[in-house]
C-alpha cells in the first residue's frame, strides 16, 4: 500500500543551508528507521538498486515559494530556530511501512534529532488526506487500480520539484511521454501485484507544455531538472482498459515520483486533475 507521510517539525536551533541538501535528509531518514529497525535501515543504505521510498526537500510551513505547486528544493539562508517545516516521505512498500510502525507509533516529541549541526524535534506525522496539505495520502494498490477513470483522456502533470530521466549515460530534463509513463509504470510494476502492460505509452501525447529547466549544484556534482506542468491527452483508438492503465499511472505518481533521485528530494510530481 503506497503511502504518503507528512512530517511536521520545528528546528530548535538554525538549520544552515549546507545541511539542507538531499544527502542530508537521505542521512535523517536512515537514522529514523535505524532507531527503531538498525538492519532495515543498513539494507537501505547499502542498497544499489531502485528504493522503494522517495522524500521531499525540507519546507517552510506557509512559505510563499510553496504556496502554490512548486516546492523548494534550494535554501540559500538558515531556517531560523522555531520555523514551522514539514518533510514528505512516501513509502511505495507495505513491508517498509509495516517495519516503521513504532516508529509511527511510540513518536516522542521531545526527542532531538538532528540535520547537521541542527536540532529537531518531530511534532507530528499526518498520514491521511487533509484539506490543507495535498501530500498527505494513503491508498492500496488495489484501490488506485480501481478508482481509477477508464473514460478520462486528459492528464495534467505537475513537476514540483526539478525532474530528470536517465537516458543511456546521461540524464535528460525533457518529460517526453516515455520517460515519464515508463519510470511510473517502471515502479508500479515492482511494487503493485496488478502488472500492466508495456506499451502504453503509444497512446499518450503531450498536448500543453509548460516547464523550464533548473540547475542544483554542489560540491559533489550537478543535476538539471525541469520543473512546471505539461499536460497529456490519450489519442486515438485506445480501449477502456488502456485508459484506465494510462489514469493509474497518473494518479500513483503523487506517491512513486518520477526520474532520478527521489530519494533525495528530486521528482516530486503530481496528478492535478481527476486525481
Amino acid at each position: 500500500m503506497p503511502h504518503s507521510l507528512i512530517i511536521n517539525l520545528v528546528p530548535t536551533s538554525p538549520i544552515y543551508p549546507q545541511f539542507l541538501t538531499g544527502r542530508h535528509l537521505h542521512a535523517l531518514f536512515l537514522t529514523l528507521i535505524n532507531s527503531v529497525n538498525p538492519e532495515l535501515a543498513t539494507y537501505l543504505h547499502e542498497q544499489k538498486s531502485e528504493k522503494a521510498f522517495t522524500l521531499s526537500p525540507l519546507q517552510i510551513s506557509h512559505s510563499s515559494q510553496n504556496a502554490g505547486h512548486l516546492l523548494q528544493w534550494q535554501h540559500n539562508k538558515p531556517i531560523p530556530k522555531g520555523m514551522d517545516c514539514w518533510w514528505r516521505v512516501s513509502l511505495l512498500d507495505d513491508g517498509l511501512f509495516n517495519n516503521l510502525m513504532q516508529l509511527w507509533l511510540n513518536l516522542n516529541p521531545e526527542q532531538p534529532w538532528h540535520l547537521g549541526a541542527a536540532n529537531l524535534q518531530i511534532t507530528r506525522i499526518l498520514g491521511t488526506p487533509q484539506v490543507t496539505q495535498p501530500w498527505a495520502n494513503f491508498c492500496s494498490y488495489e484501490e488506485l487500480y480501481e478508482k481509477a477513470s477508464d473514460s478520462q483522456r486528459k492528464i495534467e502533470i505537475v513537476f514540483c520539484t526539478p525532474t530528470a530521466f536517465r537516458q543511456g549515460q546521461y540524464d535528460s530534463c525533457l518529460p517526453t511521454r516515455e520517460c515519464l509513463f515508463n519510470s511510473l509504470l517502471h515502479r508500479w510494476n515492482k511494487y503493485s501485484q496488478i502488472p500492466l502492460a508495456e506499451s502504453l505509452t503509444e497512446y499518450v501525447f503531450p498536448t500543453y507544455v509548460n516547464v523550464h529547466s533548473e540547475i542544483i549544484s554542489d560540491k559533489r556534482s550537478k543535476f538539471i531538472g525541469c520543473v512546471g506542468e505539461m499536460g497529456y491527452s490519450i489519442l486515438g483508438e485506445a480501449s477502456l482498459q488502456i485508459i484506465k492503465d494510462i489514469n493509474v499511472l497518473a494518479d500513483f505518481a503523487l506517491y512513486s515520483g518520477a526520474g532520478r533521485k527521489t530519494p533525495m528530494g528530486m521528482g516530486m510530481i503530481r496528478r492535478l486533475n481527476g486525481a
